[in-house]
């Protein structure tokens, strides 16, 4: 079942690379930018709880 999964993932992106690669690469890059952001709260959050734990 995962094969089969992973197989029907990479012929679906194969296939939006070669209709739609401008769409592609705006999805991508804002997932990058959703990734980043996320990234920067998490560690943001973390250093402001680890900066009130120990002052």
């Amino acid at each position: 079942m995962k094969p089969l999964v992973i197989v029907l993932l990479v012929l679906f992106v194969g296939f939006w690379m070669v209709q739609a690669p401008d769409q592609l690469a705006d999805f991508a890059g804002d997932g990058a930018n959703w990734v980043w952001s996320m990234t920067e709260t998490v560690f943001s959050g973390l250093i402001d709880f680890l900066g009130a734990l120990f002052t």
